[in-house]
C-alpha cells in the first residue's frame, strides 16, 4: 500500500476527521492520484489551500505523491509575504472583490458597508456562481464546502461561523482586510459607490424629520437610496470603530 504522511495547519483542520486534525497522519493513496485530489479527498476544498510542501519542497496542485512523501498543506497567509513559495496561483489575494452565495446576504451587506466590492443573488445557482467568481476573480463565500471544490474556482472562502459580525471578524482575521476599510463609500442595498448628495437636491425625497434634522446626504449612484448619519449609521459607524481596533490590539 502506497502511504504518504500528511499534516494540515491552521483552519483546514476543521475539515478533518477529529483523529485527523493538528497532528501527522498516515494516508494511502493511488500513484496517478494528484495531491488536489488526495486534498479534496479528505474533505478539504482546494480553495482553502495557499502552500503545499512536499518533503520541503512547495508543489503545485497537479504534483503527484510519491510513497512515503512528508506533506504539509497550510491555509492562505494574508498576513506574511509568502511569494517565494507560492505555486498554486499567481499571488496572493491581495485587492479582493467578494461573491457570496444565497446564505450569506447578511455578511454581503456588512462587506459594503466596509466598502469591499460585494455581490450577492438570491437565485443565483451554483453554476451561475462559479461563472461569476471565475470571470469577475472574485473571491467565492460559501458555507458550502462541495462548492468550493468545484474544479474551476481558484478564489473562495470556507464561511466557519454563523453570526453575522463574527464572520466579518472571521474574514478580515484570515485576509487582513483591516487597511483597505473604506467605511460609508458602497451602498448596503445594491453595492454601487455614494456620492454626496446636495439637501436641497433631495429636499423633496426626505422624510419631514430627516430634513429637520440633518445636513449631509449620500445618495447611491445606481438604485437612488439615500443615506445620512441617524442613529442607524451611529450604531454602524460603532461596529466600524470595534472591527478595526480589533486589529489595532493584536
Amino acid at each position: 500500500m502506497e502511504l504518504v504522511t500528511l499534516r494540515f495547519y491552521e483552519e483546514l483542520n476543521d475539515f478533518l476527521r477529529a483523529e485527523c486534525r493538528k497532528r501527522p497522519f498516515e494516508h494511502p493513496f493511488q500513484p496517478t492520484q494528484s495531491i488536489k485530489h488526495l486534498i479534496e479527498g479528505l474533505g478539504v476544498p482546494h480553495t482553502e489551500v495557499e502552500i503545499i510542501l512536499a518533503n520541503g519542497v512547495s508543489v503545485g496542485f497537479d504534483y503527484l505523491p510519491r510513497n512515503g512523501d512528508r506533506i504539509s498543506i497550510y491555509p492562505m497567509f494574508e498576513r506574511v509575504d509568502i511569494t517565494p513559495l507560492l505555486r498554486l496561483r499567481d499571488k496572493p489575494l491581495r485587492q479582493p472583490c467578494f461573491l457570496a452565495d444565497a446564505h450569506l446576504g447578511k455578511l454581503a451587506r456588512y462587506l459594503r458597508l466596509m466598502g469591499f466590492d460585494t455581490l450577492f443573488f438570491n437565485d443565483a445557482g451554483d453554476r451561475r456562481l462559479v461563472e461569476i467568481s471565475v470571470d469577475e476573480r472574485r473571491i467565492l463565500l460559501t458555507r458550502d464546502r462541495d462548492l468550493l471544490m468545484h474544479r474551476a474556482i481558484t478564489h473562495g472562502c470556507f464561511i466557519h461561523t454563523l453570526d453575522t459580525k463574527a464572520q466579518v471578524s472571521e474574514l478580515f482575521n484570515r485576509l487582513d482586510l483591516y487597511a483597505l476599510v473604506a467605511p460609508f463609500t458602497r451602498c448596503m442595498m445594491c453595492n454601487s459607490t455614494l456620492d454626496q448628495a446636495a439637501k436641497e437636491e433631495i429636499a423633496t425625497e426626505l422624510p419631514k424629520r430627516v430634513a429637520e434634522l440633518y445636513t449631509e446626504f449620500w445618495r447611491c449612484g445606481n438604485c437612488a437610496k439615500i443615506y445620512w448619519k441617524g442613529s442607524h449609521y451611529k450604531q454602524l459607524a460603532g461596529f466600524v470603530r470595534t472591527l478595526v481596533a480589533a486589529d489595532d490590539n493584536e
